[in-house]
């Protein structure tokens, strides 16, 4: 246990965000849970580093969900972590990103209040913010926006969500963010220009974010479907609408570190500003 940190104590459950990828952006109290934990569930986001910090001798049970695949059903998961919190053992169930952020993590902290089980929640850094951040997009920019939108591409059905309403966020959100979007990209696409948004407007896609095998592909709304179908793009990704994609030319530190030379004025705010000043 690390010192000043709280002990996991047996037959409790400790629903643990793990962050987008990359091991390093893991909170101290994530890496205090896998290093005491008797029992590690893990999702299929979960990047294979971060389980070097589970404890030896503790048991390692894979439980990823992914579209497409035989996956395990969400009850049986529920009811694994309530017997195994039962029989006394302490419980890891290590998500990635966030696990209240598109992550079922509600769900789960429900059926352990059901079953009378305590728990734990340890959030983590949602790839919607941390996978933008190592893509050097902003979620947020004060000459930019002062909202993000943040949605999910499919509901439980595994379809586009029938309960958003496209017309209100092309509309009201000047950034979405969007998660698990790729298979219905192209339906998004065309409800948000329908919703009035300009099939020019830039957008981007970050797929394996955080990891050695991020990609970054920079479109346009209109654009966008065509792109992805001609790129390696695959999921899981993160896919970001807004003006603040056009940040990622004066911010992308990942790439300036290979030799990419960063524009200082991307947004092409300094001139008018100037402008401004001398009038």
């Amino acid at each position: 246990m690390l010192r000043g940190l709280p002990a996991f104590e047996p037959g409790w459950v400790w629903l643990v965000g793990a962050g987008p990828g990359d091991p390093g952006l893991l909170t101290l109290h994530a890496v205090n849970a896998l290093a005491q934990a008797d029992v590690v569930i893990y999702d299929a986001l979960v990047d294979r580093r971060i389980l070097d910090f589970v404890r030896p001798g503790a048991i390692v049970d894979y439980a990823g969900k992914r579209g497409g695949k035989p996956s395990p059903k969400q009850r049986d998961i529920s009811l694994k972590l309530v017997e195994l919190a039962k029989s006394g053992q302490r419980v890891c169930r290590l998500k990635g990103g966030d696990p209240f952020v598109f992550g079922r993590g509600g769900e789960e902290a429900l059926s352990l209040v059901d079953a009378g089980i305590p728990f734990r929640i340890v959030p983590g850094i949602s790839a919607g913010i941390g996978g933008l951040a190592y893509a050097g997009i902003p979620v947020t920019h004060r000459d930019v926006n002062h909202a993000v939108t943040f949605l999910t591409g499919h509901d439980q059905t595994g379809l586009t969500p029938s309960s958003i309403d496209w017309q209100s966020v092309a509309r009201g959100a000047p950034v979405i963010v969007m998660y698990m979007a790729i298979k219905h990209l192209e339906a998004i696409c065309a409800a948000l220009i329908a919703g009035g948004r300009s099939p020019d407007e830039p957008m981007a896609l970050v797929s394996d974010a955080t990891t050695a095998n991020q990609k970054v592909l920079e479109t346009s709304l209109g654009r966008a479907p065509e792109d992805v179908a001609a790129s390696d793009i695959e999921p899981p990704a993160i896919v970001v609408l807004g003006e603040t994609v056009r940040l990622r030319a004066g911010l992308d530190w990942l790439g300036a570190m290979e030799g990419r030379i960063l524009q200082r004025d991307p947004l092409g705010l300094r001139g008018s500003a100037e402008t401004e000043k001398s009038a």
